[in-house]
């Protein structure tokens, strides 16, 4: 009797484990709704974040400022609820960027300041990163007032945490990303770009594994030339350096978000030169592929009036959503995003 018991059992424990990698292999191979984490990032919780990040008490967030720490600190809150850990080879949530780093070219006197940093790990290729970025910090404040920067870019600073956290929804659902994601909050950026320039001369993972960077710099408002819709985003650099990273970004608007891609200021002529004034233009000068969404300019552009009461959330929302499809993509797809152009 005890030998057929024994018999038994080894064969139900059998059963038991083929069943269960049965499930496993099910659900691993089972359709991903991408669309369910895509609605996951929502206007509500958007202006949520956002009074918060450009309200008075973060003193317009000037970068190395007391106002600008406690914004940080807000961010970093915020990942410890979601359950996201700052990377792996870091120590804390915290790139600290030296002032003598941000004062040896025009030497404004800053302070000391810090990069925020936040890491979903990727599945299959977690050496091989995708950086979402945006600056958090702003101008500080002037003659008494307070630029609170809710557009610029408080709305690209709350855009990451949704970001991330529809990444992490995915993760724990089963369906985390194949790369990895690094979400980096820049500082220094309305100084002379002086987090992303940091990070970019001592990168917590090796450039050459950087597989391109998502950079979102005011993307709450519109334009004077759009003032008839808010249904549009500017693409800037998407084709600089990769026809795949072109390609990536048309077709997850098409598929997700349906906004008008405006590409005016991405021509190499055009005056403004925003390709070259934002926090992406340091990884692409490592011959990284980058794509910057943005609204465009508005009349409260570095005024003490960019406040939230000015953003419009809907438009914030589908935005973010379209960062979240596009880095979706890039870290999911099966082979790595080719450079196939000299960025000229």
């Amino acid at each position: 009797m005890k030998k057929r018991i024994i018999i038994l059992g080894v064969v139900s424990v059998l059963l038991v484990s083929c069943s269960s990698g049965q499930n496993a292999t099910a659900t691993k191979n089972a359709p991903v709704d991408v669309q369910s984490y895509v609605s996951s990032i929502t206007a509500p919780e958007l202006k949520t974040y956002l009074t918060v990040v450009a309200s008075d008490e973060m003193e317009g967030r000037d970068t190395g400022s007391e106002g600008q720490k406690k914004a940080g600190k807000y961010l970093i809150e915020q990942y410890k609820k979601m359950g996201i850990p700052f990377p792996k080879g870091a120590d804390s949530y915290y790139q600290k960027v030296p002032a003598e780093f941000m004062n040896k070219q025009y030497n404004e006197n800053l302070p000391d300041s810090e990069n925020i940093w936040a890491f979903i790990e990727g599945s299959e290729k977690p050496d091989e990163i995708v950086v979402i970025s945006a600056h958090y910090d702003h101008v500080g404040v002037k003659n008494g007032q307070v630029y609170n920067g809710a557009d610029d870019d408080g709305s690209g600073t709350v855009a990451l945490l949704e970001i991330a956290q529809a990444f992490e929804k995915a993760k724990k659902e089963g369906h985390g990303p194949k790369r990895s994601i690094l979400i980096l909050h820049m500082t220094g950026e309305e100084h002379g770009l002086y987090g992303s320039s940091y990070y970019s001369e001592h990168p917590l993972f090796p450039l050459a594994n950087t597989v391109a960077d998502v950079n979102i710099d005011m993307i709450g408002r519109r334009d004077e030339a759009h003032k008839e819709s808010n249904n549009y985003i500017y693409l800037i650099g998407s084709d600089y350096l990769s026809t795949d990273l072109y390609n990536i970004c048309e077709a997850a608007n098409t598929k997700y978000t349906q906004m008008a891609i405006d590409y005016k200021y991405n021509d190499r002529k055009d005056p403004n030169r925003f390709y070259y004034r934002s926090d992406h233009y340091n990884f692409a000068k490592h011959g990284i592929p980058v794509v910057f969404l943005f609204n465009g300019t508005h009349a409260d552009y570095h005024k003490a009036t960019d406040e939230v009461d000015k953003i419009e959330f809907d438009a914030l929302a589908k935005r973010a959503q379209l960062g979240f499809t596009i880095a979706w993509e890039l870290a999911n797809r099966d082979n790595r995003i080719v450079v196939d152009k000299d960025g000229k």
